[in-house]
């Protein structure tokens, strides 16, 4: 039967839920970080991944309706990064949308929901079920810890590709410079959310069921990626998926 974990333990578990789940080893990371893909491959990533993280904003806001007033760290942790993604400087999706353009593809082909994949459309759904109904600290375990916290060690290895492989400028790729920083810090705070509030055994055990979910969920919609746009122009067999 489990039992009440300390915070040491339980931050372990977290990170033992995610761990060999992580989107880098996919092969369309692996394709990305080696530079085996093209501009369109690039293209069609930036079409399906507006639909998974520009509606960010929203899925904070339904955790923050349902978080407790008592909550207030939690609570003011989930408004200034919805801030951050829609009024912060630059908006995020307006930054995925310059990449995408540089890829070669258009606003209107990035904003339209009809070019993403099956799989994508699912992870979407799948985060506002999470939002919508878990306990909100079950909830931010899935879209922060599960999800969020991945961010920085994926795009450390695809962003300096992006400038010495493909040629793109700084301005070009600062969607993935400012995620880098930026994810590390929601990431961080995304646990000690959980390891504060997470106060019982029950949601302690939910919470790592869900963030073992979270990365099964960004593995399999970044796994399709390549299956369903590059695997016909590059074989899995040229790709080194023991790196």
């Amino acid at each position: 039967m489990a039992q009440l974990m300390n915070r040491d333990e339980f931050r372990t578990a977290l990170e033992e839920a995610i761990k060999g789940k992580s989107a880098n080893k996919a092969p369309f990371s692996v394709a990305w970080a080696s530079g085996k893909l093209s501009r369109d491959h690039l293209a069609r990533w930036a079409e399906n991944h507006y639909h998974y993280v520009g509606p960010f904003a929203d899925y904070l806001a339904y955790i923050y309706a349902n978080t407790p007033e008592t909550y207030t760290e939690a609570k003011d942790f989930l408004l200034q990064n919805m801030y951050e993604e829609e009024l912060g400087g630059d908006r995020h999706t307006d930054l995925l949308i310059r990449f995408a353009e540089a890829c070669g593809t258009t606003r209107e082909r990035v904003e339209n929901p009809d070019n993403m994949s099956p799989t994508t459309r699912g992870l979407q759904s799948w985060c506002y079920a999470v939002a919508m109904r878990e306990h909100p600290v079950v909830a931010v375990a899935a879209l922060v810890v599960g999800l969020e916290s991945q961010v920085p060690s994926i795009y450390r290895r695809q962003t300096p590709t992006l400038r010495e492989k493909y040629g793109f400028t700084d301005e070009e790729v600062e969607f993935f410079d400012l995620h880098i920083v930026s994810d590390e810090i929601h990431g961080e705070r995304g646990y000690q959310i959980v390891l504060e509030h997470a106060d019982t055994v029950e949601l302690q055990q939910r919470c790592l069921k869900i963030c073992e979910i979270g990365a099964q969920m960004r593995l399999l919609y970044t796994t399709a990626l390549y299956y369903d746009y590059v695997a016909d122009d590059l074989p899995i067999t040229e790709l080194d998926m023991a790196a």
